[in-house]
């Protein structure tokens, strides 16, 4: 079980939850492959697939441990990616093109010129057989993902940045700067609007009737696709919320939460309660990345550790050390602390050493 975590300083982190150890949660890899910031990461059951600024695609093998690969299709920055099972991996990038490639021997299968500026989204139809596109040119386009052709195109008011099928394949969504809107498949049409203050920054479908919202602000917001009402809404971080997942844990929702803060943070989620105490709790803060800004990931699955202590990380030019667990009475929920950075004390040492060079220099004089 893996959490992924792709990161603005080039660096890939992985974690993972290792059940009935001291330590529930260990840092797993990192891979430092790509020459610009991350903006994509896709995962399946043996690959990290990661898209960048450098216009690459860098595989990772999650079971060796070991880079796979690049996939060099694209002349721009991806900007999304997706997986299909493990036979299959769609790709965007701002030159417009949708890449479709074959898993098994990482080959392309389909380059298509999707739209005439960026694709800026694409979500895959639960079937496999309908892909979901938009992109810079204000146009939304549905994909016959069998015979590799465009099958509708609808023009829209604005660019839209965000596009999403829901769990069951019966509707999707798009999200066109703060406003969300639910489209039904039947007939293509839009059945409802939600519209909050701030830009929209990632939506997730808790169930097929339920969507949460995170923009650039601290709260997660649930809403009801078919009233369009917020169910409720609940601070999360102190900074700008940068993505959002959500998986089932033993019938229960969790929901995963990525922040300008430098935080993830892992929650149990129960709508059917009424008190939003109740409804929400934070369980564990995975870790602290205060010098790495920026977050986008997606998880796999993910386990709980119960006690995090004394754990040192080291990779990709950082070292972490847990020193210590605290539990906040508000809210409940623990907060691993990383106090810690090799790369400051690099620096010291660099420092240290200088001065003594220069100390020595002036005792020869």
């Amino acid at each position: 079980m893996e959490l992924v975590a792709g990161c603005y300083e080039q660096v890939l982190f992985g974690f993972a939850a290792r059940p009935g150890e001291a330590c529930g949660l260990t840092p797993d890899f990192t891979n430092h492959a790509h020459t610009a910031s991350l903006s994509a990461v896709a995962v399946n059951s043996k690959y990290v697939v990661t898209g960048s600024r450098d216009e690459s695609i860098q595989i990772y093998d999650m079971r060796k441990k070991v880079e796979h690969g690049a996939l060099l299709q694209h002349n721009g920055t991806i900007t999304c990616l997706e997986f299909y099972g493990t036979a299959h991996l769609l790709s965007g990038a701002e030159d417009g093109l949708i890449c479709i490639w074959n898993t098994k021997r990482w080959e392309c299968l389909k380059s298509i010129k999707a739209h005439k500026g960026h694709v800026t989204s694409l979500s895959i139809h639960p079937s496999g057989k309908l892909a979901l596109s938009v992109g810079t040119d204000k146009t939304l386009r549905t994909w016959n993902l069998v015979e590799g052709r465009s099958a509708f195109i609808k023009n829209l008011k604005q660019n839209a940045h965000i596009i999403k099928w829901s769990p069951n394949g019966e509707k999707y969504v798009t999200v066109i700067t703060n406003k969300v809107d639910i489209y039904k498949l039947d007939t293509a049409s839009i059945t409802g609007t939600i519209t909050i203050e701030k830009r929209i920054s990632s939506i997730r479908f808790i169930t097929d009737s339920v969507l949460a919202i995170a923009g650039d602000d601290e709260i997660i917001r649930f809403y009801s696709c078919d009233s369009q009402k917020c169910l409720c809404e609940f601070k999360a971080h102190e900074n700008r919320i940068k993505d959002i997942y959500s998986f089932e844990r033993e019938g229960q929702h969790v929901i995963v939460t990525a922040s300008s803060d430098g935080y993830i943070k892992v929650w149990n989620l129960d709508l059917n309660k009424k008190n939003i105490n109740q409804i929400v709790e934070c369980f564990v803060i995975i870790i602290n990345f205060k010098p790495l800004v920026e977050f986008y990931f997606f998880v796999v699955l993910l386990a709980v550790a119960n006690h995090l202590k004394d754990l040192l990380f080291k990779g990709g030019g950082y070292s972490y050390k847990v020193q210590k667990t605290v539990l906040l009475k508000n809210s409940d929920h623990r907060i691993i602390e990383l106090l810690r950075l090799e790369k400051i004390l690099k620096i010291i040492k660099s420092i240290t050493i200088l001065c003594t060079f220069i100390s020595c220099i002036f005792k020869q004089f």
